[in-house]
């Protein structure tokens, strides 16, 4: 059961445009920390994909699958504007290690990267740096707008430093300029 909505909102504006522009949309996403190893179905990502096809009237191919050759099959039947979603990523051993070849794998499901998931893009994880390596990578709207805002916060502590030093008499903004 979905408690908390919000990762999938904020994430329907980049899902939505590269669906407008024709594109087929591979989805991952990682819920909960794995302790067993492969699949638990506490874990499972089934009910993500029965709310997000609901949010965005279309279905959403999805497999529990952990093999590469299914999960390939069911990638390479979609078409313009289809939808699917690969099972719990943190299900598959070496995906938080960098794995190499499963970054390999994931990387041959589609022809480029687009990263929403602004929290975890600097680790060396299969997901992020690993397919960023090996396709063309991009920033997803989401991830835009998250560094957008931290531009906006580097400018306004900027100007805070520039009033703290125009508030000091001529002496100390000369030492805080040196």
């Amino acid at each position: 059961q979905i408690t908390d909505d919000t990762r999938i909102r904020e994430a329907l504006p980049t899902i939505e445009k590269l669906l407008s522009d024709g594109a087929s949309v591979i989805l991952m996403a990682h819920f909960g920390r794995p302790k067993k190893g492969g699949f638990e179905p506490e874990l499972t990502l089934k009910p993500v994909v029965d709310y997000l096809s609901k949010m965005i009237n279309k279905p959403v191919a999805f497999t529990q699958s952990l093999d590469f050759k299914a999960i390939k099959a069911l990638a390479d039947g979609l078409g313009a504007g289809d939808v699917m979603m690969i099972e719990n990523i943190r299900f598959y051993a070496g995906e938080t290690k960098g794995d190499e070849e499963l970054a390999k794998n994931l990387s041959e499901l589609g022809d480029c990267y687009v990263n929403d998931a602004f929290g975890a893009a600097h680790r060396e994880h299969s997901t992020t740096e690993g397919i960023a390596k090996l396709r063309p990578a991009v920033s997803g709207l989401l991830m835009q707008k998250e560094l957008d805002v931290l531009q906006f916060i580097r400018l306004i502590v900027k100007l805070v430093k520039m009033i703290m030093v125009f508030s000091t008499s001529n002496r100390e903004a000369e030492k805080f300029l040196i």
